[in-house]
């Protein structure tokens, strides 16, 4: 015999973790909309027992997302939720002040060109243009891929902190080719110039036949918080053209480090 809800409680919800985050989130939304509520109200909202729509509440106050106002037991979306939505922001903010630079620089090097952000222990790619050599390039939009196998990923590991790098390299480095370097100590000696020579580069490290710069974008208080990237055919990317598409890379990444206002 099944239990009957509370009236008003959602059928057909998810269940067990997935539905404990379902009704985390609905939490957020209601005192986004309603600036404060107290925990009888949220639980009159959400069809849930008044223990639940508490446990819910700790839960969401220890990760910093909700406060309570004073003695009054309300409470609000809390200073966490605004580092969230930061983090958003930036990433947006940098998915479009990155369609011209990367427009141009295609344009100008007839080669595919991304823009990636760091997201943990990998590279996503948020913004793609192709050149007029690049009518057969593969679509790298939301993609992950590894740091240690691209080169903006070894922007990121390389302007890293110490201790985040190390945890980084300490895990199993993956090979994708025989051609990726998973051996900690040649990765660290590559990533030691990258910030001295500007940029990183990549040959067949991650597919068989690609080759690929990447140059490091700055936030206004100096922060790496993205890569252009220029990649094509082995065949095209000789290395002796490395250091010149390293080179305009370098300046393409400046550019939009400037847009995202650094410099000033």
């Amino acid at each position: 015999m099944t239990r009957a809800g509370r009236p008003g409680e959602r059928r057909n919800s998810p269940s067990g973790a997935v539905q404990s985050v379902d009704r985390a989130v609905s939490v957020l939304e209601i005192l986004a909309r309603r600036g404060e509520a107290g925990v009888t109200e949220i639980a009159d909202e959400l069809g849930v027992h008044r223990s639940t729509a508490f446990r819910l509440l700790g839960v969401l106050e220890n990760r910093g997302l909700v406060g309570q106002a004073g003695d009054r037991g309300k409470y609000h979306l809390a200073a966490g939720v605004l580092r969230l939505a930061g983090a958003a922001a930036v990433r947006l903010d940098v998915s479009q002040e990155a369609v011209p630079v990367c427009r141009d620089l295609a344009d100008e090097l007839g080669e595919t060109v991304n823009a990636a952000v760091p997201d943990e222990d990998a590279a996503v790619n948020i913004m793609q243009a192709r050149g007029t050599a690049a009518v057969t390039a593969q679509d790298w939009l939301g993609r992950r891929t590894a740091l240690h196998a691209t080169s903006s990923g070894k922007v990121f590991l390389a302007h890293m902190t110490p201790a985040r790098r190390e945890e980084q390299l300490a895990r199993p480095l993956r090979r994708f080719t025989e051609h990726t370097v998973t051996d900690p100590a040649a990765l660290r000696r590559e990533l030691e110039q990258v910030p001295e020579q500007g940029y990183a580069a990549t040959r067949e490290e991650l597919e068989l036949g690609l080759v690929a710069v990447a140059s490091p974008v700055r936030s206004h208080d100096g922060t790496v918080i993205a890569a252009i990237s220029v990649s094509g055919p082995v065949f095209r990317m000789t290395p002796d053209r490395i250091p010149l598409l390293g080179a305009r890379t370098t300046a393409a990444a400046e550019e939009l480090s400037r847009r995202m206002g650094y410099g000033f």
